[in-house]
């Protein structure tokens, strides 16, 4: 009986079980790849899939991770020859190669709308009990924006663990840090990265969640740290320090290495475990560095984003920033919320001195020994034609040239702050940062280590002006803290991603932005405030710029609505945030692009500036299911294989197909085609949820788009204990005859709900585009 078991095994694994590799052999054209894999061809014999996955092997395979959750497959190093014979199994749905990302990189809670006496915080109880997943740097749990006191037992449906390694142990995760991963396969098996290139520097890197890089710190104490007094850096913004949910929990998955970014196998395995964990917000300040957004089948980040909103997790993403050049928002998945950056009311202003008596304004968060009004002769290396010169590039500086010096330096290739280093090795005294054309008027501070000014394009090309006419010009730099009631605020932030979507315009992003220049969190201990190398400078607290700022208060944002509506969809939770955005400065004029000084539109912000004071009670929502996403996924024209990449479910797409426009999103884009003369028109369908007062009637409020006709049915729509649901169409017309399109290609409208207490408001984009 035994014999004819084992025999029965014997078939079962040579006949039944294909094996998925050849032999791995070391070779130097091995690369990691993440296979989607049909998670219901697994043979019954295999216990697991991990098991199934690696039956067979002549020789051991290098599997790197296990995915279950938010997607079925596996990640594994092998050559490309191996990979494409892979994919010839029957149960292997795709394929796609390892790829590096990029980090997207206290006083904007009040600047939020939050208050402590009333309105989200007190209604949500700072996000109490709500547990936020941060995948970035790791974190340095020492800090006090992290401590547990004062909090409750952690919540009884927390899955996770606390991850040990180099300098973290078992006691670094409290009730505030209820856990902690960190995810390296995919970062050691990459080429350049792994046994060849090295693997992990232990050296400036620890192997285990403590971050040694400040990035996740930062974004982690800015969506949830708690409050800590007397918070500064170096003087400058000091205050109260304190995150967006302050008593939210954290989870932190440490996916990116210092010096060498964040591989999509490791992101896609922290998403999973995320999941599993049992978060229900994800923080992800992340994108792709090579300015090209991959299918949505393609970006394991969309993939992992998707099933994670499809259990019930919202997720938060950084919009990129490649701003303010069009259509250079990342991150463009409808489930995921994309968000962009604008500034607060505080800045941090300094000035150049000329010695024909001018002042220049600029920024600096500069906090050494000062130039105390002392003239010194200035340069600009650059005039010379060398492009390395000009940019302060690394050995480009001549000291007989700069020695004694204030140097003008251009922005652009390598770091701001590392610019100030090349000045002060070639024996420069101070350092004047100049925008170039595409920054324009954009500036944010940053903590240098010579005496250094930042100045947008237009000061940079006097100053210039000013050295290529005198022999002997001069300089000095004074510095003046921090201010705060700055005005115009919000303004958006010139590096932050712009629309148009480059993927499906029919899709607006970004969604919406949040404050994302200067901000003020927590910081590692790793490494100075500048993260470079040779900056030895401790710092508790940092200020830091980035769409990857501006995501985590996104973040936090829908821990509060989530712990105050427990019962709301991510789509929900989206929603409100979107429709009561703010289209204003604290001037109550229209936002402006900082770019331009013009201003901004919806390609700029989306739907506005987050604002909590609103967001808690939107009266409307547009809310969204999975079967909805399938539906836009079958209208781009995936098909039932493709879609089930992303899904993990196998789906059918209807016969007539959808349409991408009437996925029930809180905007619309209208996209009619050049070739189209004449009168056309689009008709919309969407539907609203009434999540405020039971009866309630909402009637229409339109402003159309220059030059288009906007008509929505029904005009008013009435809300009762029954009838909670309402859809409504949209239809715009255009002739092309009378159609003038802005410089972005666009006009803007919007439509809005009004019953006296809400105004639930959708922006409108009508565009030309030319057919394929």
């Amino acid at each position: 009986m035994a014999s004819l078991l084992l025999l029965t095994l014997f078939l079962c694994f040579t006949f039944t079980a294909i094996p998925f590799f050849s032999p791995v052999s070391a070779n130097l054209e091995a690369k990691t790849y993440i296979f989607r894999v049909d998670s219901f061809s697994k043979p019954a014999v295999f216990p697991t899939h991990y098991h199934w996955y690696s039956s067979e092997f002549t020789e051991p395979v290098n599997i790197l991770h296990v995915y279950d959750n938010v997607f079925h497959g596996f990640s594994a190093s092998l050559s490309p020859s191996q990979a494409a014979s892979v994919l010839q199994h029957p149960s292997i749905l795709a394929t796609f190669e390892d790829r590096r990302r990029q980090l997207h990189t206290t006083r904007s809670p009040q600047f939020l709308g939050l208050r402590n006496q009333k309105g989200l915080w007190s209604e949500s109880d700072y996000g109490s009990d709500v547990i936020v997943g941060v995948l970035d740097t790791g974190i340095w749990p020492e800090r006090r924006s992290f401590s547990d006191l004062n909090l409750g037992p952690v919540p009884t449906r927390w899955k996770g663990v606390c991850e040990t390694g180099a300098e973290f142990t078992s006691r670094n995760c409290n009730r505030k840090i209820i856990g902690a991963r960190f995810f390296s396969k995919g970062h050691e098996a990459a080429p350049g990265f792994g046994p060849i290139g090295g693997g992990i520097n232990d050296t400036v890197e620890f192997r285990s969640p403590r971050d040694a890089d400040g990035h996740g710190t930062h974004t982690a104490s800015t969506a949830a740290g708690r409050h800590a007094f007397r918070a500064s850096m170096s003087g400058y913004a000091s205050g109260i320090a304190k995150g967006v949910a302050p008593k939210a929990r954290l989870a932190v998955y440490k996916v990116c290495w210092k010096n060498s970014g964040c591989f999509d196998s490791d992101i896609l395995a922290a998403f999973d475990a995320a999941v599993s964990d049992g978060v229900d917000v994800i923080s992800i300040s992340i994108g792709g560095g090579d300015g090209i957004s991959s299918p949505y089948y393609l970006d394991p980040i969309a993939i992992g984003a998707y099933g994670a909103v499809a259990r019930g997790v919202f997720v938060s993403s950084s919009a990129g920033n490649d701003g303010p050049n069009g259509m250079s928002v990342t991150n463009l998945a409808p489930w995921l919320t994309t968000v962009g950056a604008g500034t607060i009311d505080r800045n941090f202003p300094a000035e150049v001195i000329l010695g024909d008596g001018r002042k220049l304004s600029g920024v600096s968060l500069y906090a050494g020994k000062p130039l105390n009004g002392k003239m010194y002769p200035i340069v600009y290396p650059g005039k010379s034609g060398v492009l390395s010169a000009s940019l302060c590039m690394e050995n480009s500086l001549d000291p007989h040239l700069v020695r004694g010096k204030i140097v003008i330096c251009d922005r652009g290739s390598n770091p701001r702050v590392a610019k100030g280093l090349v000045v002060s090795k070639a024996g420069g005294v101070g350092m004047i940062l100049t925008n170039g054309v595409s920054n324009g008027e954009g500036l944010v501070g940053d903590a240098h280590m010579i005496p250094t000014c930042a100045v947008g394009a237009n000061e940079g090309d006097k100053i210039k002006a000013y050295i290529s006419k005198n022999p002997t010009a001069a300089a000095t730099i004074n510095f003046h803290g921090t201010i705060i009631g700055v005005k115009p605020a919000p303004v958006v932030a010139s590096f932050s991603g712009r629309g148009p979507n480059g993927l499906n315009p029919e899709i607006l992003k970004p969604d919406l932005i949040a404050p994302g220049v200067n901000i003020l969190a927590a910081w590692t201990d790793a490494v100075g405030p500048t993260g470079l190398d040779l900056d030895h400078r401790k710092a508790e607290f940092n200020i830091l710029s980035g769409t990857s700022m501006a995501c985590p208060h996104v973040s936090g944002a829908a821990a509060l609505l989530k712990s105050a509506h427990p019962d709301w969809s991510p789509a929900a939770i989206r929603s409100a945030m979107m429709t009561t955005a703010n289209l204003v400065d604290n001037r109550l004029l229209p936002m402006t692009d900082e770019a331009t000084g013009k201003p901004a539109t919806p390609y700029d912000y989306g739907a506005g500036h987050l604002n909590l004071d609103l967001a808690l009670d939107p009266g409307l929502v547009y809310d969204l299911a999975n079967q909805d996403y399938v539906s836009f996924l079958c209208a781009i024209e995936y098909g039932p294989k493709t879609i089930q990449v992303i899904t993990k479910s196998a789906v059918n797409c209807p016969m007539r197909k959808p349409l991408p426009e009437n996925l029930n999103y809180p905007s619309i884009a209208a996209l009619f085609s050049t070739a189209t003369k004449g009168v056309s028109s689009k008709t919309f369908f969407r539907t609203v949820t009434n999540v405020g007062d039971t009866n309630a009637v909402y009637r229409v409020k339109i402003e159309a788009p220059k030059g288009v006709t906007v008509s929505v049915k029904p005009a008013k729509l009435g809300f009762s204990e029954k009838i909670r649901k309402l859809s409504y169409y949209v239809t715009i017309t255009v002739d092309s005859k009378n159609l003038v399109l802005n410089d972005s290609g666009a006009v803007f409208g919007s439509l809005s709900w009004v019953d006296g207490k809400h105004v639930v408001r959708s922006p409108i984009v009508v565009t030309q585009m030319s057919p394929l």
